[in-house]
């Protein structure tokens, strides 16, 4: 989820009266044991700010070291609305958020994903007024 803190939990990072972000971009960033960035995506937020990243083209080399819990990490690119464009560092999304296993596969013959997530990332207000 991608949101925009309001002004009220300015500094913080609680999320309470926050409001999703329609297309808000965010990217997924993977690198090798080197530290090499290996695979570099944007995506954009759905209409209620949910994101699904598909990581097409993403290769493990190392089995331990490369893989997606380890190597990935999901950082804020861009928000749509003008009142609330500035990063944040809630849940990592300004330095990369962590992936998390939820015990989430999609197992269809003809298809198997392991599905990851993230904690919401947001952004903050562009202006709040002084208390």
């Amino acid at each position: 989820m991608t949101y925009c803190q309001t002004c009220d939990t300015y500094g913080s990072w609680s999320l309470s009266g926050a409001k999703p972000i329609a297309s808000a971009k965010v990217s997924v960033i993977c690198k090798d044991y080197k530290k090499r960035v290996n695979f570099y995506k944007a995506f954009e937020a759905n209409s209620y700010g949910y994101f699904y990243a598909e990581l097409n083209g993403f290769k493990m080399g190392h089995s331990y070291l490369d893989h997606p819990l380890h190597s990935c990490r999901v950082k804020l690119v861009s928000s749509p609305q003008e009142n609330c464009n500035i990063f944040s560092n809630i849940n990592y999304g300004l330095n990369g958020a962590p992936l998390r296993f939820d015990d989430k596969v999609i197992d269809r013959s003809d298809y198997k994903a392991v599905i990851y997530t993230v904690s919401p990332l947001a952004f903050r207000p562009t202006y709040c007024p002084p208390k």
